[in-house]
């Protein structure tokens, strides 16, 4: 008995070794290294930290590694921080290595999960999944390598097309409704640039991430706290992708919309077939993976028979500043700021005394604000950037949370409440898509800013009052926010930083409940709700994890 030990080398590259069943892998944690300390120091440091001798190690592997740009006194010192993945004989003991892991120093690191399942039950079926955004790829992937016949549908365009449409808007300030920014090849997150962030230590977040590797994405975004791909890289990976499926037998149906589910009728439910705009397509099981804007669908789905609720979402406004702003703000400005490229931040303002938390969200270094909508009248923003990060400009969301308290009872209020926001936001910069702006300071202090000065937003800003345009909630958080970030990044809530509305689609209001061992709707035998869309996933990487979970389910149970 064997298994696979993944370790990547000092050059990124991801190399595969057997190794017997009696190794066991153990992760070392918080090893300092300067920036320019070449990898290859890393085993034997690792090693040391743990109280392991060198010799006895048969593997080693990043399996995080992040920036410390925290101040020490008056000094700055930047240094990576990595968590390291070393292979030894189990069994293995020594005084100082069981020190290390009683401190808690080392600890057992989780076994990354195939996608391949042995003896697959539901190999031979077919299934439909519905959007081709990370949870949907990724679910069609899994079921697809093992042997499950999938039709995946999406009601926006391929890539190269979607592109053209995307332009057109651009140009015309006439948003296609069906494909757009959120809908299409990839789904939203092709154009918020593959920020694969995640807060989780998933078994299931190396395979994801090592797919996107062999297609063509970066070898750091295995290990890298940070990792980014860039809308530009993005959509040469996609392809790849889409390639490597249809080699599975994956059928690809773009410009084909969701319009019903064929029920038998029975108890639980079970879809014979999905009604959609090119026809029926039958099947054994669908996954739902339709995004967290697709509200015409949900709203479909509720009428027949899948249960919606109402959950907390996220909504607020994007902030701009000038890239370098914030660089010297995290970095300072001597010369080891200019191995580590443009600066992001993670920000985070606790509730107190009454106000309410807020935080930043997919953050922007070098990055655009472009409009994220799908409907005609509605104004949504959102950031992207490319790989090389060229912009002269940073950006992020600033959010806080709302909640069924605040926006009313009901399944759909929460979508309601966002509509009409964005509607209000739309009409405020003049009703062609350009936003309504403010400063930073002129936010705080409640007055409309005399002009607002350029930005990488599309379609241009307009001066108007954000802070009379949100509601209280987010107005008295973000304000709050502002100033506490002020003390961390000098010159964060000055006249440099441009608040840009509205922010209202870094999660959705609804959630489609589902078993926690199946992850099958409430009331239904072989329907999947998965990623942002059922409200079980916040970002990229965990909608991607979320997809590859539920296919997982359905191809160990063939329910």
């Amino acid at each position: 008995m064997h298994q696979v030990q993944r370790c990547i080398n000092r050059e990124g590259v991801v190399r595969e070794g057997l190794l017997s069943t009696e190794a066991r892998t153990w992760r070392v944690l918080n090893i300092e290294m300067r920036l320019d300390e070449p990898e290859s120091q890393l085993r034997d440091r690792a090693a040391r930290a743990a109280g392991i001798d060198p010799g006895r190690v048969r593997g080693c592997r990043i399996a995080r590694r992040s920036v410390d740009a925290r101040r020490h006194g008056k000094e700055r010192r930047l240094r990576f921080i990595v968590h390291a993945d070393l292979v030894i004989d189990d069994g293995y003991r020594g005084e100082r290595f069981d020190a290390a892991v009683r401190a808690g120093k080392v600890v057992e690191a989780p076994r990354a999960e195939r996608f391949e399942v042995a003896g697959a039950l539901a190999a031979g079926k077919r299934a439909v999944v519905v959007g081709s955004g990370p949870a949907g790829l990724y679910a069609a992937l899994v079921l697809g390598l093992n042997g499950v016949a999938v039709d995946l549908i999406d009601r926006g365009a391929e890539l190269k097309t979607r592109g053209k449409d995307v332009v057109r808007f651009h140009r015309t300030r006439v948003p296609n409704p069906e494909s757009n920014l959120l809908f299409g090849e990839g789904g939203a997150g092709t154009y918020s640039d593959g920020k694969l962030y995640t807060r989780v230590d998933d078994p299931l977040e190396v395979p994801c991430l090592e797919m996107l590797v062999a297609c063509g994405a970066p070898p750091d975004i295995v290990y890298d706290s940070r990792a980014h791909i860039g809308t530009d890289k993005l959509h040469k990976i996609l392809p790849v992708l889409r390639g490597r499926m249809e080699a599975l037998g994956v059928r690809f149906h773009w410009n084909t919309r969701l319009d019903g589910l064929v029920l038998d009728g029975g108890s639980p439910q079970r879809v014979r077939a999905v009604r959609t705009s090119s026809g029926d397509i039958p099947c054994d099981a669908v996954f739902l993976a339709v995004g967290h804007s697709a509200r015409d669908s949900i709203r479909l789905l509720h009428a027949q028979g899948v249960r919606v609720e109402a959950k907390p979402f996220q909504l607020g406004v994007r902030i701009e500043h000038p890239q370098e702003l914030i660089t010297r703000g995290r970095y300072g400005t001597g010369p080891e700021a200019a191995r580590l490229g443009p600066a992001s931040y993670n920000l985070i303002c606790k509730a107190e005394g009454g106000v309410p938390a807020s935080f930043s969200f997919c953050m922007c270094p070098g990055g655009t604000i472009v409009s994220s909508t799908n409907i005609a009248g509605l104004l949504c923003t959102n950031g992207m950037s490319n790989s090389t990060h060229s912009s002269r400009w940073a950006n992020a969301a600033l959010v806080t949370t709302f909640g069924p308290a605040e926006y009313g009872p009901g399944p759909f209020a929460g979508v309601e409440f966002q509509e009409a926001l964005e509607r209000t936001f739309f009409e405020a910069g003049g009703g062609d898509y350009t936003a309504p702006a403010q400063t930073a300071d002129d936010f705080v202090a409640g007055r409309l800013s005399a002009a607002t000065r350029h930005s990488s937003y599309t379609f241009g800003t307009t001066p108007g009052r954000i802070d009379q345009l949100l509601p209280r909630l987010a107005r008295v958080a973000i304000a709050r926010a502002l100033l506490k970030y002020d003390q961390q990044i000098s010159g964060f809530k000055s006249a440099e930083g441009l608040l840009v509305g509205l922010e209202s689609r870094s999660s959705g209001p609804i959630r489609l409940p589902r078993d926690r061992e199946t992850a099958i709707a409430d009331g239904f035998a072989n329907l999947f709700p998965m990623g942002e869309g059922a409200g079980s996933a916040g970002g990229i990487m965990s909608a991607a994890i979320d997809g590859a979970r539920c296919a997982l389910h359905y191809v160990r149970d063939g329910t």
